[in-house]
């Protein structure tokens, strides 16, 4: 089967506003399932693209198990219908490349072999450039070089209806890709603008759980009136009345600034287990949760990155739009 978009599907893709992009990552049945949660994209089909020259001379149909056992040269992948005026193009590939391991050649998770590479396959000539500018621009967020394809499509064969939604059809079938990340995917296209824009500290502890270094950052030794707020979101988290200095080289707060704003989860990256603080809007990473600080103001540390927030300083708070949460940072609840 040749590229679909051609002629006539060509012309009716257009007028309905849709566009289309084959994104090969690692297992098709994961990647299916956290691209299907990205609002703007319509339609997904799994299945094997590019393979080589000798196997398309072949009048057969590919196969799963003849992707996976012989030498066909196809990539598992997925195909990707999405709305240009809901998310452009260049949104959909970061996002994309969020779920992958771009620097790792022919592995993805568990899964070795060439039909596990990563890829991204055009049929529209103006769709190369702005691959090229999101893969160039990946580069600049990894050390490693970025083995991600990025050619025409030649050759698409829609794998077999077994494998079309697999995810939906097995909800605790086998999956490369985190949970948390499938789940999370949605808050961060809402927020796609503000991540894009973020510096790569604060890119690397929202997105990729990362610490930054301790007594060495912006917000540590800061004891000034206000609040600080989600970094990508701005949704407030933490009021400065509710800071303390716990000598741990971090920021330090006794509590959210109301209940329900963060979300905690078990972390289990280190050799014991930890809390993991969340925001609830944009599902970014803010640092953790340890049960040792104050006893007289609820015994709880809430640790949190100063990549991960941005402080509003009480003078600023009206004019910013929190002036609601006055109140919260000079202890006045008067009317």
């Amino acid at each position: 089967m040749h590229c679909p978009l051609r002629g006539t599907l060509v012309s009716l893709r257009k007028l309905c506003h849709m566009s289309m992009i084959y994104l090969a990552g690692g297992c098709f049945w994961g990647l299916e399932a956290y691209l299907r949660a990205i609002p703007g994209i319509t339609r997904t089909r799994v299945g094997f693209a590019n393979a080589s020259s000798e196997r398309l001379a072949s009048p057969r149909p590919l196969s799963y198990t003849e992707v996976c056992t012989t030498n066909t040269g196809a990539v598992e992948t997925v195909e990707v219908e999405y709305e240009p005026d809901q998310i452009a193009l260049g949104d959909l590939l970061f996002l994309f490349f969020e779920a992958i391991d771009p620097t790792t050649l022919n592995r993805q998770g568990h899964d070795v072999g060439t039909q596990y590479r990563t890829g991204v396959y055009f049929c529209e000539p103006q769709d190369e450039s702005v691959i090229e500018g999101a893969l160039a621009d990946l580069q600049t967020r990894h050390f490693e070089p970025v083995v991600v394809e990025c050619l025409p499509l030649g050759s698409f064969f829609p794998a077999e209806e077994y494998h079309q939604l697999y995810l939906d059809k097995n909800p605790v079938g086998y999956c490369h890709i985190p949970a948390a990340t499938i789940a999370g995917v949605t808050r961060k296209a809402a927020h796609i603008a503000q991540i894009r824009a973020l510096s790569h500290l604060s890119y690397q502890v929202t997105q990729h759980e990362a610490t930054e270094e301790p007594f060495s950052n912006e917000y540590d030794e800061l004891f000034e009136a206000g609040i600080y707020v989600d970094i990508v979101s701005g949704e407030p988290l933490f009021t400065s009345a509710d800071k303390y200095d716990a000598g741990c080289g971090w920021p330090a707060f006794t509590k959210p600034i109301a209940r329900g704003i963060v979300t905690e989860r078990p972390d289990h990256k280190l050799t014991r287990t930890r809390v993991e603080v969340r925001s609830l809007v944009s599902d970014s990473h803010l640092g953790h949760v340890f049960p040792d600080g104050p006893k007289d103001r609820g015994g709880m540390r809430y640790c949190i990155n100063s990549a991960a927030v941005r402080f509003v300083p009480l003078s600023d708070m009206d004019s910013e739009g929190y002036g609601e949460y006055v109140s919260l940072v000079t202890g006045d609840t008067a009317k």
